[in-house]
């Protein structure tokens, strides 16, 4: 069976876990949870939540995970794999020859004060955009041009950005898309109970609001060297009112 297997590459904090689960209550679709994040805790020395249990959980050799996960068997005609681009360190990237891939990015001005929440002290490499700006060239060289979801454009309109979405990949878009259970899912990492809690309480995408506190004063340097690389990805993001 020919497998459409789908990366959708995100930094953290993007409603990337809402994106997953929409995408798992399709007939047609399993849904995976980050498979590098193992491998990336280990050659990274970064110290996220629940890093021993994590590395524990998974396989944590990115050529294996590649090999057995990505690239392996899958007994549905879609494999969605909800990535995050920062995971890509000690990683050969031809794989994505044979991956359909997909950007996701947000607004860091919403972006970055919850990443503050859950990370002390976040850094450029933490928020993935300058990988995915770079991913999005790497990609074009190999003849694709990946779909740009922008998290704030999804929020506004769900209905019409997944199914330009599901145009774009090819595939029907299927209302189920548009509603799951609130909770924890079967597709979560062991590191949910970390960073999943507000997600748990969604039973779809909720409406976007726009941030009313005032933007932290330490993180504005880490805005500066963000919003670059944000702004030019934006500029070709499929849009609410597309």
């Amino acid at each position: 069976m020919d497998v459409l297997r789908i990366c959708l590459w995100s930094g953290p904090r993007n409603v990337s876990t809402a994106l997953m689960y929409s995408f798992a209550q399709r007939d047609d679709t399993r849904a995976l949870d980050e498979p590098f994040y193992s491998h990336y805790l280990r050659v990274s020395g970064a110290t996220h939540p629940g890093r021993a249990e994590v590395i524990a959980s998974m396989e944590s050799d990115g050529a294996r995970v590649i090999q057995d996960v990505i690239l392996g068997p899958c007994n549905r005609p879609i494999l969605f794999m909800k990535q995050m681009t920062h995971h890509l360190v000690e990683i050969d990237r031809s794989f994505m020859k044979y991956t359909t891939n997909v950007l996701l990015i947000r607004d860091p001005i919403d972006m970055l004060p919850s990443l503050a929440k859950i990370l002390d002290a976040p850094t450029l490499r933490d928020t993935g955009f300058k990988t995915q700006f770079e991913l999005l060239n790497e990609l074009k060289q190999i003849g694709q041009e990946p779909p740009i979801i922008d998290a704030r454009e999804l929020l506004l309109h769900p209905p019409g950005v997944l199914r330009q979405l599901c145009e774009r990949l090819g595939i029907p878009f299927q209302d189920a898309m548009l509603k799951w259970n609130a909770g924890p899912h079967s597709e979560d990492g062991v590191w949910a109970k970390y960073w999943y809690d507000n997600v748990h309480r969604t039973t779809g995408f909720q409406p976007y609001r726009k941030k009313t506190d005032l933007f932290p004063q330490e993180l504005v340097p880490l805005l500066e060297e963000c919003r670059p690389y944000y702004q030019a990805l934006h500029a070709i993001a499929i849009k609410a009112n597309g």
